[in-house]
């Protein structure tokens, strides 16, 4: 077997910052997580069942190295309890199976047990499905053809860069692709190729071991997985929102300032994120329906609030492509 996570750094960084706040807000929490694929693959993901088994036995032998971990403990809104947790941290096989659905053709992977245990398994599992199914591609010719358009987008960039008159705000994008990545490999070669030939674009990575190894910010806040978690906690429902984000502002002191809006929609997101949460959180992520329409109520609902946007960041994170990402900017750079 050749194995796929080499590191237990190979996750979004916001998983590691919302396995600190759970752990220290709700370390009792029980949560089941499902493996669910949106698309039609090529060929029954059932096959690859003893490979993702394999896989798995791997991932559960890992653990952090002091190297990791001093890296982990360097980022400063990183607690050092959290980092103690993480050196004796391994993940546990019980609380994970794969399996065949009784149709044969789908494949099961459920996690299921405490939420400080399991939440992590998430993008691993991910990742690993999608290395596994790509394997069975033609590697050479797949590489070529992504050689092919990764220059196309440096040249785009570039083109985007010589040609777009000076706005109030630059344009900036960061990788977010672990666990939609071609493989591991892949993601190394794009991201290192980015960083050499478009820098004054790319400005870092949520894969905290890319971002360690070629020297990157790691970036990411939280995830939908986060608020949704507050719905079940022991909380009006109707106050979930103002709860999660309360609890994160408590954990952070002003870091990791990024709010996600789209669990509950826009509107009643705004309805919790009042002048309050306007101030102390640095901006808002936008990941479902109309970018622009999204953008221009989180404007107006600044300007409501007599907050200068300015101070604020907007960031988009919706199956972006370049094209669509160059329309945003355009739409909000000044």
């Amino acid at each position: 077997m050749t194995p796929i996570i080499h590191s237990l750094l190979e996750t979004d960084l916001y998983k590691f910052t919302m396995w600190q706040t759970m752990l220290h807000r709700h370390p009792q929490a029980q949560a089941e997580y499902r493996f669910v694929c949106r698309n039609a693959p090529a060929f029954p993901l059932a096959q690859l069942l003893d490979e993702v088994n394999a896989q798995l036995d791997h991932l559960c032998a890992l653990s952090f190295t002091e190297e990791e971990l001093a890296y982990i403990g360097g980022l400063r809104y990183i607690k050092n309890d959290f980092v103690d947790f993480l050196r004796i941290f391994r993940f546990q096989r019980r609380f994970v199976r794969a399996s065949v659905a009784a149709d044969g053709r789908t494949l099961e992977i459920v996690a299921e047990g405490p939420q400080v245990h399991v939440m992590g398994f998430e993008i691993y599992v991910l990742a690993i499905v999608n290395e596994l199914y790509f394997r069975r591609a033609d590697q050479a010719a797949a590489l070529v053809e992504g050689r092919l358009r990764l220059q196309a987008k440096i040249a785009a960039l570039h083109e985007f860069g010589a040609h777009e008159p000076a706005r109030t705000h630059p344009f900036e994008f960061f990788d977010f692709g672990v666990r939609r990545r071609f493989s591991a490999a892949w993601q190394d070669e794009v991201v290192r190729t980015l960083k050499d030939e478009a820098p004054q674009f790319f400005k870092g990575t949520s894969n905290v071991f890319l971002a360690k190894k070629h020297g990157l910010v790691a970036i990411g806040t939280m995830a939908h997985e986060y608020l949704q978690s507050y719905q079940a906690f022991d909380v009006r429902l109707r106050d979930f929102q103002k709860l999660a984000l309360e609890n994160w502002v408590q954990e952070y002191r002003g870091d990791l300032g990024v709010a996600l809006t789209d669990v509950v929609g826009m509107d009643a997101f705004l309805r919790d994120f009042d002048l309050y949460f306007a101030k102390l959180f640095d901006g808002l992520r936008h990941d479902s329906g109309d970018p622009f329409a999204w953008g221009e109520k989180a404007l107006a609902h600044y300007a409501r609030l007599r907050i200068d946007a300015h101070t604020k960041r907007l960031t988009f994170s919706d199956g972006l492509d370049l094209e669509t990402a160059f329309s945003i900017w355009r739409h909000f750079a000044d």
